[in-house]
C-alpha cells in the first residue's frame, strides 16, 4: 500500500531471516567488536590490491550467511548488493562465483538501505521467496578512490569519518520470522550546497532529516512511534545537524536517535574523529547489534536510515557540491 508521497506499507510483512557480518581488525577492536561474526585481521585478505581485498569481504559474508542458514546457493533467488567503488567492482568479483542472479545497486553509503527496500518490494510482489541484501566498504579502497592513497599520509580533519572495512548481509523472505520489514520510505536527493568532501556528516544530514519528516507525515505519526531512529554514518557532526534540522520541523528525536558510525568506533582510543562511514558501516552494525536488539524484543520498532553522500572522484574537485540521500526501512519485532 502506498503511503503519502514517498512511503510504502507492506500489508503482509517481509521477514528478515538471518544476517551475517564480516569486519576488519580495527572494527573488531571497537565497542561492538564481539558482536560481529567474522574478523579478518589481514587488511589485504591475502590479495594483491585493496579492491580485491574488499571483494574478499563480500565473498566471506555470503559464505557465512549460507552457513548460518544452511541454504545452498541455488535456494537464493537474487542478490542485491553494492559498494563504493567504480562500477561496483568489489561486488562484481566478490560474488561472481555463486552464480546467483544479481542486481547491482549504488546509493553511496545508503546502499544497504536501498537493498533492503528494493528486496522487500521484490518479495512482497511475489517475484522471489528468498534473497540476499548486502553492501561492503573498505577503508583503503575508499581512500584510494575518493581521497588520497594511504602512502600520501594526508592529515584528516576532525569532521572526517573513518570508512569501515566490512560487509554486512541479510536473507529476507516471505516466511514468518521474529523480525519483519513493515514499511519503507524512499529518500530524495537533497543538496544544501556543502562542498567539503571531508565532512560527509554535513552533506548527508539534510537528506536524513528530510526522510524522517517525510516518514512521519506519510505514516501520520511522530517520533513516539519508534523505539529508535538509527542513521547510517552521520557521525557526531552530522548527528548534531540532523537533530537541529528535525527540531525545526517540530520533532525532537534527540532521545531516540542513534548513528551506526558513532556506535562502531571509540574515537578517543581509535582516532576515528567523527565516527565511521561507508557502505559497510550501516550494513555490519545492522547485521549484528541492531538486529539482535530487535529480534530479542528490546526494540519493538525502529526506523533504520542508511545515509549516502553522492560524490564522484571528479565532481568535488571541479567545485560541485555533495548531495545526500537516505533510505528508510521500518523494522519491527513480531
Amino acid at each position: 500500500m502506498q503511503k503519502g508521497s514517498q512511503s510504502f506499507k507492506f500489508d503482509i510483512p517481509v521477514y528478515i531471516e538471518q544476517t551475517a557480518s564480516v569486519v576488519g581488525e580495527k572494527e573488531s577492536e571497537g565497542p561492538l567488536g564481539r558482536m560481529f561474526d567474522v574478523v579478518i585481521k589481514d587488511p589485504m585478505s591475502g590479495k594483491d590490491n585493496w579492491e580485491q581485498a574488499e571483494s574478499a569481504l563480500q565473498e566471506a559474508v555470503v559464505d557465512k550467511l549460507l552457513m548460518k542458514t544452511s541454504y545452498k546457493k541455488e535456494q537464493i533467488r537474487y542478490i542485491l548488493s553494492g559498494d563504493l567503488l567504480g562500477q561496483l567492482i568489489a561486488t562484481s568479483f566478490g560474488i561472481s562465483k555463486y552464480e546467483i542472479p544479481h542486481f547491482g545497486i549504488y546509493g553511496a553509503c545508503s546502499t544497504f538501505g536501498e537493498a533492503l527496500s528494493l528486496g522487500a518490494l521484490i518479495i512482497s510482489a511475489g517475484a522471489a521467496d528468498r534473497l540476499i541484501c548486502m553492501a561492503s566498504s573498505h577503508f583503503a579502497s575508499a581512500e584510494k578512490q575518493f581521497r588520497f592513497p594511504l602512502e600520501y599520509g594526508n592529515q584528516r580533519p576532525k569532521a572526517s569519518t573513518w570508512t569501515v572495512t566490512g560487509s554486512g548481509a541479510a536473507v529476507i523472505t516471505n516466511e514468518r520470522q521474529p523480525v519483519a520489514i513493515t514499511g519503507i520510505t524512499t529518500g530524495k536527493i537533497i543538496d544544501y550546497g556543502v562542498k567539503d568532501s571531508m565532512n560527509m556528516g554535513a552533506c548527508m544530514a539534510p537528506a536524513a532529516a528530510d526522510l524522517i519528516v517525510a516518514n512521519f507525515k506519510d505514516f501520520d505519526t511522530d517520533e513516539k512511534y519508534y523505539d529508535r531512529i538509527i542513521t547510517g554514518d552521520l557521525g557526531t557532526v552530522g548527528r548534531e545537524i540532523l537533530i537541529n534540522l528535525v527540531k525545526e520541523k517540530g520533532y525532537d528525536i534527540s532521545q531516540i536517535h542513534m548513528d551506526c558510525g558513532i556506535e562502531i568506533f571509540d574515537p578517543q582510543k581509535q582516532g576515528t574523529h567523527a565516527g565511521g562511514s561507508g557502505c559497510g558501516c550501516s550494513a555490519v552494525v545492522f547485521s549484528s547489534y541492531i538486529i539482535d536488539n530487535v529480534r530479542d524484543g528490546k526494540w519493538k520498532r525502529i526506523l533504520f536510515i542508511p545515509t549516502g553522500a553522492l560524490l564522484s572522484t571528479v565532481s568535488y574537485n571541479e567545485g560541485q557540491s555533495v548531495p545526500g540521500i537516505a533510505h528508510g526501512v521500518i523494522v519491527e519485532h513480531v
